[in-house]
């Protein structure tokens, strides 16, 4: 069972034979009927305008599948699994790493973790202290690195220099010439 949710949920909707939309009508949410009556969008029938699950451009087998999500949804049972909004998605809602019925995290604290874990193995490797203890790092000496800039840098800092020696040049001339002088 969790191979065959993995494929399509790891696919997008296109890729697995679905639509990439909603079919649910947006003002009734494929209910039907809006607070007090029938929905006048969709006359009822809990689809988007003009929109008929037979004629869907998709395999028979997705046909097959919306329809049952299309079907299961219109129970008062399983309303609250909002079947008939995700149709299009074969029932299934939200991205497939993050969601479940049971489990809910998102991919942010899932990095937050693995960075927490990097970092926890990288101290060990180096025999660092733990985060959060109190031993302090103390370097104990200091080494010299050098003065001024290296070749390369020395190169774009002369390169820079003379550009704004031309570019002083150019402007006095011109203030030169405005002036009449």
């Amino acid at each position: 069972m969790a191979s065959y949710i993995a494929k399509y949920a790891t696919k997008g909707a296109e890729a697995s034979g679905t639509v990439d939309h909603r079919l649910a009508c947006p003002a009734c949410g494929g209910r039907g009927r809006d607070r007090f009556a029938t929905c006048r969008r969709c006359q009822g029938t809990g689809l988007k305008e003009g929109l008929h699950l037979d004629a869907l451009p998709v395999t028979e087998h997705a046909r097959r599948m919306i329809r049952e999500c299309w079907d299961l949804g219109g129970r008062p049972e399983f309303a609250d699994l909002r079947l008939r909004p995700w149709a299009h998605m074969l029932g299934f809602r939200g991205h497939f790493s993050t969601k479940s019925r049971d489990y809910s995290t998102t991919l942010t604290r899932i990095r937050g973790e693995r960075a927490m874990h990097r970092a926890t193995e990288a101290r060990e490797k180096y025999g660092l202290p733990a985060v959060g203890d109190a031993t302090t790092l103390v370097l104990g000496h200091w080494r010299f690195a050098g003065i001024g800039y290296t070749p390369g840098e020395a190169i774009l800092a002369e390169h820079i220099r003379q550009r704004v020696e031309t570019a002083r040049a150019i402007a006095a001339e011109r203030e030169e010439d405005r002036l009449g002088g």
